[in-house]
């Protein structure tokens, strides 16, 4: 184990890649305080691993997740100091709102490439999670639900704010966010929120592994690069991106992963092995 922790567990699969996985099967992976703080300390961590070249997110037993811990994680609704008026309240579930939200939002920070193997159910808080991440895979027996709504709620922990960039069908995102109905993975893959749909579990995990191996086999330099480039390309014009991109590689093209895995290009060789980043 990589690193320790109650419900999720962090473990080295090979010298570059780690395997983050939801643990709590007997509650469908449901997501309680402790979690979403494991989950947030985890990726602080794996960003920080020069080891680390790509992360796996899966979920233990059947399901992804269920999303929000609803018998536990509610609390934070009502629990204020007495006597607090609605102003100092409010500031209060905020700054809740802004932990949760920073806890996913690791993922999408962490420098190495993130790939989410998703399987089972995938509701709620489970889309907000996956969403952060960069490569989206699942099984056939996936099925995902924006469940906040059937709650009394609008999703705030990343959902309606990824959603838009990654699949672009304004239609299809209104659909799904405001009814809260199920979806299935072959319409998932249909509107681009994964890239690929295994036939079971297994499968899954074998296609995720071959391409975090495929991955990690790569420049760190290059891989992480285009991971900070294409994050901000995402969220800026075009030619501001353009800037970003030339400014970024003045300096990270001096590296000699560029040569090395050039000349391994040129000569159809094995990639060399490259330094820690």
């Amino acid at each position: 184990m990589l690193y320790t922790y109650k419900h999720l567990k962090v473990e080295k699969l090979n010298d570059y890649i780690v395997r983050v996985s939801l643990n709590r099967p007997g509650q469908l992976n449901a997501l309680n305080d402790q979690i979403w703080q494991e989950i947030g300390d985890a990726f602080i961590k794996l960003d920080e691993d020069s080891d680390c070249r790509v992360v796996i997110l899966c979920g233990e037993g059947r399901a992804f997740t269920a999303g929000l811990d609803l018998k536990g994680d509610l609390s934070f609704l009502t629990e204020y100091e007495d006597g607090q008026d609605v102003a100092r309240k409010a500031r209060t579930l905020r700054k809740k709102i802004l932990g949760m939200q920073a806890a996913f939002t690791n993922i999408e920070k962490c420098s190495k490439p993130v790939i989410a193997a998703i399987h089972g159910i995938c509701f709620g808080a489970g889309i907000d999670m996956t969403s952060a991440a960069d490569i989206r895979f699942c099984s056939e027996d996936a099925v995902f639900s924006v469940k906040e709504v059937d709650i009394g709620m609008a999703a705030d922990v990343g959902t309606l704010n990824r959603l838009p960039k990654i699949c672009g069908n304004d239609s299809w995102i209104k659909d799904i966010c405001i009814t809260g109905r199920i979806f299935k993975a072959e319409e998932a893959e249909r509107f681009g929120f994964v890239s690929k749909v295994l036939k079971d579990r297994d499968e899954l995990y074998s296609q995720v592994m071959k391409m975090a191996l495929t991955i990690a086999l790569k420049s760190p330099v290059a891989t992480q690069g285009t991971k900070v480039v294409l994050n901000y390309a995402r969220d800026h014009s075009i030619e501001d991106s353009l800037n970003f991109v030339a400014t970024w590689n003045a300096s990270q093209l001096l590296t000699d992963d560029v040569p090395s895995s050039a000349m391994a290009s040129l000569t159809k060789s094995s990639l060399p092995s490259f330094s820690k980043l």
